[in-house]
């Protein structure tokens, strides 16, 4: 049995390694060369500790990533516990859209690390796949959307989230693309209402 000395421990590392992943999201999303220094410093933890949790540049990348992907993916099943079934789905996709724009900014740096020969793989879209199944299978069951929508259909349906430009006025044209497919995923659905 752990003793209770080891949770606060715990607590801050986890703590630590939350910080030290959200300031490099945004150090990396502004320059992919950012000194791995500067955001040790910028995240408040010594050297040490930011090489425990992230032995070189290519592990933070990495796991920026992974943990990006996991947090759009959890928000799924947060969002229809709140809320009904099709409002949920609208709002993953804000969330979705927001990630596709961190993503973006990280771009540069994910291609210095999975590039060059022998470098790690980029990680899979698989949560992100999977809450986008639990969010159509959702809204099919509460007849909000035409049944039969695959989760790789809708995937193909947003991928046009990849090819906005973070630095131009992004939130308006992902609302329009997402909501022009919400629009698309209804119509034939059973619950439809009439117009």
């Amino acid at each position: 049995m752990p003793s209770r000395d080891d949770s606060p421990r715990r607590s801050d590392a986890q703590r630590n390694r939350e910080r030290i992943l959200e300031v490099a999201l945004g150090e990396l999303t502004r320059c992919a060369d950012a000194p791995l220094s500067a955001i040790a410093k910028k995240a408040g933890v010594g050297q040490g500790t930011f090489y425990r949790n992230f032995p070189n540049r290519e592990a933070l990348v990495l796991e920026i990533y992974r943990h990006e992907i996991q947090q759009v993916a959890d928000s799924a099943a947060q969002l229809l516990r709140t809320r009904p079934p099709e409002e949920a789905l609208r709002a993953w996709m804000d969330r979705l859209a927001e990630f596709a724009m961190a993503k973006a900014g990280l771009a540069d740096a994910i291609r210095q690390v999975t590039g060059a020969p022998g470098s790690p793989a980029k990680p899979t879209h698989t949560p992100v796949t999977s809450a986008a199944e639990l969010l159509l299978r959702a809204n099919e069951e509460a007849g909000t959307i035409r049944p039969g929508i695959t989760a790789d259909d809708f995937v193909l349906a947003i991928a046009g989230l990849w090819q906005l430009d973070p630095h131009d006025d992004w939130r308006s044209r992902a609302a329009r693309l997402l909501d022009l497919v919400m629009d698309g995923l209804r119509t034939g659905a059973p619950g439809a209402r009439a117009g």
